[in-house]
């Protein structure tokens, strides 16, 4: 009966939002209202029930397409062309979207390279060697997140490729190292005045200097702050909690897994017994230059443009497909001189690393067309507009941003979507605060504080979103069942997230930095022990009365 409980619970959920949506407006009507949101929860809500992605997805999309028609008028007909005309082709046809496609691609045909040759086995003998201890490995993955602030993309990819085979050593689970790499990258970026996000971020805001703002919106910034020392946290004391726990305890008795996926393959054997520790190192190296070179090349820094505005401009998709090629080249003719492998062995890593990518393709290109039938039913629009009526509360702005931007980019899947939608909102709220405003002049602290809460709300939804791109990527990367990413790594966004939302409260009331960044930080250190403490007391041997039979 137990197993049918949380269907029964979302079936009435479900039922209970869609009288909420009729009370609000007929399904004729649905454009630009309450079921426009729809389609994400039920594609959400099916995944998490069911385990199964896929499915979840495509009746996402269908419910999504089946209100377009309805809301339009336009029957089965219409219904078909927005699901697969505007839907899936639009979105495989989309060059961004290709340029990601095909970085996904050549990455996994690099990884495949890197396996062959005994790269990957070396490097995870030489890290069992020197890193000593789960926390050692755990803390190598998050410092590797960090090195490569750039692109979240090109961060939770490379990341797990490269520590794959040391936490695997270790005994650490897939959906925890899924979690290491989703928990740095995104948090890590939306930080990081050069990167991909900083130039998305600058680019919504008009009237200010972009750049600029976003510097300022750094120590606000509270759910990439506060996942970040989680991670450490977690990582030095071994805590774990909710189904994360499960994994772990599973990892540690040498099942990596808990619920074995079946769409990754197993890692190639190496071909050759002379990989060096070198024939990993220097390909992510050679990959990490080119891609890095490659972005700003888009941006414009090989004709006079400064490096900061040739990130600010660049495209990213662009930028990793080229650099991703290109380090694809002079990684083969590496392998071909180190005769480690031959050229035939090399090719048939094409295919092989292509199908390693088929799963994240799948799921990416569902997620792609579940955003198209968001976009078709206005629901960035209907957000915001609800967000607009409720700026007459000035001191409560800031948690009401937060909590709107985590609902839009976790229905969404897209934190850039989020605050390209809400900032301006903010802008227009405090235009008359912000007229003025010179290069040298201070921002208002409450727009600095506005914006910030955009920002971490727009990575906690998508942190959390089992539709998001960093999600699906993170999952990709660790190569573990994405359900189970998702799954495992939301108690430990939702803790962050609850402590976040009272830093805004506060920050409505005391615009001081040192007092809200302060007081979370201290908030948060303080459940995570306490959770410690109950884990301790939960794990410690009980006293028995009678003694054990023999």
């Amino acid at each position: 009966m137990k197993k049918y409980v949380s269907k029964l619970a979302f079936g009435a959920i479900v039922a209970v939002f869609i009288i909420c949506c009729l009370i609000q407006s007929p399904i004729s009507g649905a454009i630009g209202s309450l079921w426009s949101l729809l389609p994400p929860i039920v594609a959400i809500g099916l995944a998490l029930i069911t385990k199964e992605v896929y499915s979840s997805l495509f009746i996402g999309i269908l419910t999504g397409g089946a209100i377009y028609a309805a809301a339009t008028s336009s029957g089965f007909k219409g219904m078909f062309t927005a699901v697969v005309q505007d839907g899936l082709i639009a979105n495989i046809a989309e060059p961004y979207n290709v340029g990601i496609l095909i970085f996904l691609v050549v990455l996994g045909i690099i990884v495949v390279l890197m396996n062959k040759a005994g790269g990957s086995r070396a490097y995870g003998e030489w890290a069992s060697e020197h890193i000593k201890s789960r926390a050692g490995a755990s803390l190598a993955t998050f410092l590797l997140g960090v090195l490569i602030f750039v692109d979240d993309y090109f961060n939770c990819l490379t990341v797990g490729s490269v520590m794959r085979p040391v936490t695997d050593k270790h005994k650490i689970s897939r959906s925890k190292l899924a979690y290491l790499i989703d928990a740095t990258a995104a948090p890590v970026c939306i930080i990081a005045p050069i990167s991909s996000w900083a130039a998305a971020v600058s680019g919504t805001v008009e009237g200010v200097n972009g750049i600029r703002l976003f510097i300022n919106t750094i120590p606000y910034n509270l759910y990439a702050i506060l996942t970040l020392v989680m991670v450490i946290f977690i990582s030095l004391s071994g805590v774990d909690f909710g189904p994360m726990k499960r994994h772990e305890e599973n990892a540690a008795k040498g099942d990596l897994f808990t619920t074995r996926s079946t769409v990754y393959a197993e890692d190639d054997k190496p071909d050759h017994s002379k990989g060096k520790v070198i024939d990993l190192i220097l390909p992510v190296l050679i990959l990490i230059f080119l891609c890095v070179l490659g972005m700003l090349y888009t941006g414009g820094f090989f004709s006079g443009t400064s490096f900061v505005t040739a990130f600010a401009n660049c495209d990213a998709s662009y930028g990793l497909s080229l650099g991703s090629i290109a380090a694809l080249m002079v990684i083969v003719i590496y392998f071909m001189c180190r005769r480690v492998l031959t050229f035939n062995q090399c090719m048939d890593s094409i295919p092989a690393g292509f199908k390693q990518m088929v799963p994240a393709i799948l799921i990416l290109t569902f997620a792609w067309t579940l955003k198209t039938m968001t976009g078709l039913l206005e629901a960035g629009p209907y957000v915001s507009g609800l967000v607009e009526s409720a700026t007459a509360v000035r001191i409560l702005l800031p948690l009401i941003l937060f909590a709107v931007a985590i609902g839009l980019s976790f229905a969404t899947g897209t934190s850039w979507g989020t605050f390209g939608i809400l900032i301006p909102i903010v802008t227009h709220v405090f235009s008359k605060d912000l007229s003025g405003v010179s290069d040298t002049d201070a921002i208002p602290s409450m727009v600095i504080i506005c914006i910030s809460a955009c920002l971490a709300g727009a990575v906690c939804g998508d942190h959390c979103s089992p539709i998001s791109d960093t999600t699906i990527m993170a999952s990709t990367g660790a190569q573990c069942d994405h359900v189970n990413h998702v799954s495992t790594q939301l108690p430990y966004a939702f803790t962050v997230a609850g402590v976040c939302a009272v830093g805004y409260l506060l920050a409505g009331f005391v615009q001081n930095v040192f007092v809200v960044l302060g007081g979370s930080l201290v908030l948060l250190l303080a459940i995570l022990f306490g959770l410690k403490i109950i884990s301790g007391q939960k794990n410690a041997p009980q006293t028995k009365d009678k003694p054990e039979k023999v």
